[in-house]
């Protein structure tokens, strides 16, 4: 027809709108209230046969009722355009996933009588996500499965995402930052691989102490490596952090030793100066029949040759050659004899070293050097907080003893500089010091070894600038289960 005619409109090529509908590449139709398929293009003749006026559920899905949520009827009833996806079944009942679109046909009155149903072939876009689905579940796999800690984080050091094994021992913190959850710091740590990884996009690798969730210390070689946008730019990076605990645990004793003897060697030099000098004053004073000078001199000797002991008694734990020699111990006497090798020390440094012993302390069954040695090594770490604090000048160390019935309490507290969390977790790590050069990494390591080994424990509460506190606790009597084996 013409426009002339009153027919339907053609353009310039002659061809009318009924054209252009047949030839749409689409999967047109035309539907009443019934869901009666009125009219169809070439394209759905073509896949799924002649409609014959069916209904579109029996015609498409070989259904005897409409499909919920019909989009058919949907724009029926709202009159407006909608949006779905489906799967019809084709003339060779072969499956057909489509995404469907509705639009109303409205009367002169503005009332829906028809409605137009156009149907487009999606089968290559979900063969595409599929395997993007694969891929990506094979991503996820290889993400979860990775036998090391690996967690994605932005330039904020806030953790995007993080692998299985991760959450097992870390939690699933998404959202946190990264020096919060390995380290419980409250500030980024110093030459953070990640952010060098940052600045430069160049991979960084470095060994780490992290504390899991339950408290557990690991050590772990750290890489990261850069995730960039389409652009090239660093978006995110990927650290990927492998426990080697079981690694340095296996070190070979011989390089432990080797590690120990360098570390306390400057020590030992120190203590064989303090017996030569003790030595000179005792043979000047007999010399001269200088009593005065012979006591100071045998003290001098009497003091180096404990510190000795002690050291040799620190390696002998830390060698495993040692087993603790029970005996009954009057407590007081162990603070008392205790309090008294340190005190020299405390007024060489200018503190005030304090003993407070509660109720009746009795006896406590142990390793007389074993314990004394303990409580040296904190009384030690104490004195030394307090020396290196610059901040305040009125510097106080306590030993208190509080005696239960069936268990003994030894603490030791100053007001030195105290530690950060950090710090406090890893203070019981063998070697591990904060004082740089002056420290063996030895000496709380020995001390909780010394506790452990008597059945008790140490805990420790510490705050920056404020000080810090060990409560030792011990029985009276030692499980039947420790060894009552001799040192030799």
């Amino acid at each position: 027809m013409t426009e002339e005619s009153g027919g339907p409109p053609t353009g310039e090529t002659g061809l009318s709108y009924e054209h252009y509908f047949d030839a749409t590449p689409g999967i047109i139709s035309v539907q009443d209230r019934d869901l009666r398929i009125v009219d169809s293009n070439s394209r759905l003749k073509e896949l799924f046969g002649d409609p014959s006026n069916a209904r579109c559920y029996e015609f498409f899905k070989r259904r005897s009722e409409p499909c919920p949520d019909c989009p058919v009827q949907e724009t029926f009833r709202t009159g407006r355009r909608t949006k779905s996806e489906s799967v019809v079944v084709k003339r060779d009942d072969e499956e057909m996933p489509v995404m469907v679109f509705t639009s109303p046909i409205k009367n002169e009155n503005g009332e829906v009588v028809r409605v137009l149903k156009l149907a487009a072939d999606i089968t290559d876009v979900k063969k595409l996500q599929k395997r993007l689905f694969r891929a990506q579940q094979r991503l996820g796999q290889f993400f979860d499965e990775v036998p090391c800690y690996v967690t994605v984080q932005d330039r904020d050091l806030k953790l995007i995402a993080v692998n299985r094994r991760f959450k097992e021992d870390f939690g699933d913190d998404v959202g946190g930052y990264c020096y919060e959850c390995y380290k419980h710091r409250t500030e980024p740590c110093l030459e953070c691989p990640v952010a060098l990884t940052f600045e430069d996009g160049q991979s960084h690798e470095s060994e780490e102490i992290v504390t899991s969730m339950g408290g557990d210390q690991y050590n772990v070689l750290v890489h990261t490596a850069p995730i960039r946008n389409e652009a090239g730019e660093i978006t995110h990076v990927v650290e990927m952090s492998t426990n080697i605990t079981a690694i340095r645990k296996l070190q070979s004793q011989l390089e432990s030793t080797g590690l120990l003897i360098g570390s306390i060697s400057h020590s030992i030099k120190g203590l064989l100066t303090g017996l030569d000098g003790g030595m000179y004053l005792v043979n000047s004073g007999l010399k001269s029949d200088n009593q005065e000078r012979v006591k100071k001199g045998w003290e001098m000797v009497r003091r180096n040759v404990d510190r000795i002991r002690n050291t040799v008694l620190n390696i002998l734990y830390y060698a495993k050659e040692r087993q603790p020699h029970w005996e009954p111990i009057p407590i007081e006497d162990l603070a008392n004899e205790v309090f008294s090798l340190m005190e020299p020390k405390a007024l060489e440094h200018g503190v005030n070293l304090a003993k407070d012993v509660h109720g009746n302390s009795g006896e406590l069954e142990g390793d007389r050097l074993g314990l004394r040695s303990m409580l040296v090594n904190l009384l030690e770490n104490s004195l030394d907080a307090c020396r290196v604090d610059k901040k305040k000048t009125d510097h106080q160390v306590t030993l208190a003893v509080n005696g239960e019935p069936d268990r003994v309490r030894f603490e030791v507290a100053d007001n030195g500089i105290g530690m950060d969390r950090e710090t406090k977790e890893k203070m019981f790590s063998l070697f591990f010091s904060s004082k740089g050069m002056e420290g063996t990494g030895l000496g709380l390591f020995i001390a909780n070894n010394i506790a452990a080994a008597h059945g008790g424990s140490i805990d420790v509460e510490s705050e920056v600038d404020r000080g810090t506190r060990f409560t030792v606790h011990l029985s009276r009597k030692r499980n039947i289960e420790q060894s009552d084996t001799r040192a030799e």
